[in-house]
C-alpha cells in the first residue's frame, strides 16, 4: 500500500513547481489587466486577458489550461490595481498597507472573491479573457475597525434648523485649495473628510455607525454628477439617490477643498452648524446619508496595469 503521508509532500512540491512553469513566462506574468474605476456606481470593473500563444495553449483541449492560468493570475493583478486607489487625502491603499492600517490578507480575500463572469476566447482564439468586478463597499468595509460610531459633536447654542433627510455637497467646479495659492477640482477617494471654514472636522469615516459601514453594502459617501441633483421632480433628486438622501436634503455649496490630494470639501461654518444643530441632522452623519457632487470627468477613471 502507498504511504500517502510520505507521498503527499513530494507531490505538493512537484505541483508547485509545475504551476510556476505553466503560469509564468521569463519576462513576468502572462496576463494583463485593464478596466474602469467608477466612483458613482462604486465598482471597479476589469478585464484580465492573456495571449494563448504566449501561454502555450494547445487546441482543441486548451480551455481547462486557459482557465487555470486565468484563475492563478487574476488575484495578483486585481490587487495591483486596487493598491493604486486613493484612500484619503494623503494615502493610496498601498500607502495604508505600508503603514499597517490594512492587511495584505484582507486585500487578497477581496480579490480572490471578486465577482466574475464566464471567461472566453476571442473569436480568433488568440486571447483568453475574463471580467472581474469589485464593489468599493467591500474595500471600505475592510477598513472599518471601530465598534461604535463617533460623536459628531453638539453645539452649545444650536441655531434653528429644519430636519433634513440627507446632505448634498455641491463641489463640481474648481475651488480654492486650502493653504495653497491655487484652485483644483475635488477628487474622489474611499474616505473623504468634510471640514468647515474654520477647519473643524465635520465628518470622517469613524463617525459612521459600524453596523452600516461594516456591512459591505453601504458605500459611505456617494459621488455623483450635478445632473442627478437637479431633476424635474418635487425633491429635485434623481430616483437613484432618493433612498440615500430623501426628499428634503440639505444642499450645501463647498467653499474650498483640502488635502495633499484635494479630496476633502470644505463648507461654510453656518452650513456645518445646520448639520450639527439637532439630533436628526447629526444622525445623517452617522448613517452616511451624504452625497458629494464632483466634476463628471472624475467619476470614472481608466485603469491599465502594467
Amino acid at each position: 500500500m502507498i504511504n500517502l503521508k510520505r507521498v503527499y509532500p513530494v507531490l505538493m512540491i512537484h505541483l508547485l513547481f509545475s504551476a510556476a512553469w505553466v503560469f509564468s513566462v521569463p519576462d513576468g506574468p502572462i496576463a494583463k489587466i485593464s478596466g474602469t474605476l467608477d466612483w458613482e456606481s462604486g465598482k471597479m470593473e476589469t478585464t484580465v486577458s492573456f495571449s494563448t500563444n504566449d501561454a502555450g495553449i494547445r487546441f482543441p483541449a486548451g480551455r481547462g489550461q486557459a482557465e487555470d492560468i486565468l484563475s492563478y493570475e487574476y488575484p495578483a493583478l486585481l490587487k495591483s490595481l486596487l493598491m493604486t486607489v486613493q484612500a484619503d487625502s494623503s494615502s493610496t491603499i498601498a500607502d495604508l498597507l505600508t503603514k499597517g492600517e490594512f492587511s495584505h490578507s484582507d486585500l487578497d480575500v477581496i480579490c480572490r472573491t471578486a465577482q466574475k463572469s464566464t471567461p472566453n476566447f476571442s473569436a480568433d482564439l488568440a486571447r483568453f479573457s475574463g471580467q472581474f468586478s469589485i464593489a468599493l463597499s467591500r474595500v471600505r468595509a475592510a477598513f472599518i475597525r471601530h465598534f461604535q460610531a463617533g460623536d459628531p459633536g453638539r453645539l452649545l447654542v444650536p441655531p434653528p434648523a429644519a430636519n433634513y433627510t440627507g446632505i448634498v455637497i455641491i463641489a463640481n467646479g474648481f475651488l480654492p485649495v486650502h493653504g495653497r495659492n491655487t484652485t483644483d477640482l475635488v477628487r474622489p477617494c474611499l474616505f473623504p473628510k468634510i471640514r468647515d471654514s474654520q477647519m473643524n472636522l465635520v465628518y470622517e469615516r469613524n463617525l459612521t455607525d459600524p453596523a452600516i459601514s461594516g456591512s459591505g453594502t453601504n458605500i459611505l459617501v456617494h459621488y455623483t454628477s450635478a445632473e442627478k441633483i437637479f431633476r424635474s421632480t418635487p425633491s429635485g433628486i434623481d430616483a437613484s439617490l432618493f433612498d440615500l438622501v430623501g426628499e428634503h436634503p440639505l444642499r450645501i455649496f463647498a467653499t474650498s477643498v483640502f488635502g495633499t490630494v484635494p479630496t476633502d470639501p470644505v463648507i461654510n461654518i453656518d452650513d456645518a452648524r445646520q448639520i450639527l444643530a439637532n439630533e436628526n441632522n447629526r444622525r445623517l452623519l452617522t448613517e452616511s446619508r451624504i452625497v458629494i457632487v464632483i466634476n463628471e470627468t472624475l467619476l470614472k477613471k481608466e485603469l491599465i496595469f502594467p
